[in-house]
């Protein structure tokens, strides 16, 4: 974004979403709310880190087949002209983290239901995917397993 205030904005409303949501368990009872924020290549990964940061978790890049160093996991998924694979570094998730997957955009689903799947091979739980932008008409949010939170929703 060429405009940092309105990026703070954007990264502020994600933060106080998450860690507000009914999702995730309350402060309160001493458990730690986020444990991993997983961003999906390429924009994912403007957004993953800060909010991470912002979380006190860690990060986690999924990015296309191939692109990653050391042992990966892969999930292979369709779009809509044909099909395309995620790669995860394996012993980026611990069993039992408590996991949110960010990206700019959903529309089919299919790679958010691909990093999805990565994060439950190594063991993570999903607590909610997050997005800026849902083409809504596309039914992207069916696709997905757990809570969707978006900040616009486009119906046509």
């Amino acid at each position: 974004m060429r405009d940092p205030v309105a990026f703070e904005v954007l990264i502020t409303h994600l933060v106080h979403h998450i860690a507000s949501s009914t999702t995730v368990t309350p402060v309160s009872s001493g458990a730690k709310k986020v444990d991993v924020v997983v961003g999906l290549d390429a924009r994912g990964f403007l957004l993953g880190p800060i909010i991470a940061l912002r979380l006190g978790a860690s990060f986690v890049p999924v990015r296309k087949k191939g692109k990653l160093p050391g042992e990966c996991v892969t999930a292979i998924y369709e779009k809509e002209y044909g099909s395309d694979s995620f790669d995860m570094q394996a012993d980026a998730i611990a069993q039992g983290d408590r996991v949110i997957i960010i990206d700019d955009l959903i529309a089919t689903g299919g790679s958010a239901k691909a990093a999805g799947a990565l994060v439950k091979q190594l063991g993570g739980q999903i607590l909610e995917y997050v997005f800026i932008i849902e083409l809504a008409f596309l039914k992207g949010r069916g696709q997905l397993d757990a809570p969707v939170y978006s900040m616009i929703e486009i119906d046509e």
